[in-house]
């Protein structure tokens, strides 16, 4: 017996296929996304390094899973519910990597020394 809130739907015997064009400007896309990111984290921004890097890699998620998974062609829902998911994770990853500088001074006293003193004998060892 079917449950009320579905529909019965037909699934067809092949999958939905992308044209090869439309991967391979995926495909580019997600390339020249990389090439900023390599780029950008060579420029110094300062905190903005954090968001932009985090919002390409959540653009290029979004493609990945937009495209390669077919969810472009699935139900707009399916969709709208991935990508609001990636911005949420990250916003939220964003927000904890923020919120790391203001206590990062306190993770270190300011008299403790540099290294370990295991480490500073094996570099004056190897020198």
């Amino acid at each position: 017996m079917e449950h009320p809130a579905h529909k019965g739907e037909a699934h067809p015997a092949i999958g939905h296929l992308v044209p090869w064009t439309v991967l391979l400007a995926t495909c580019v896309a997600l390339i020249v996304l990389t090439w900023i990111t390599v780029t950008a984290a060579a420029i110094d921004l300062g905190r903005l390094n954090l968001w932009i890097a985090i919002a390409i890699a959540t653009i290029k998620a979004s493609l990945v899973c937009l495209y390669f998974m077919h969810l472009r062609y699935d139900r707009p829902f399916n969709a709208i519910v991935l990508v609001a998911a990636l911005v949420f994770l990250m916003l939220f990853i964003g927000l904890a990597m923020t919120d790391s500088v203001s206590y990062q001074s306190e993770l270190y006293p300011p008299d403790s020394p540099d290294y370990a003193p295991a480490i500073t004998s094996l570099r004056a060892r190897t020198g």
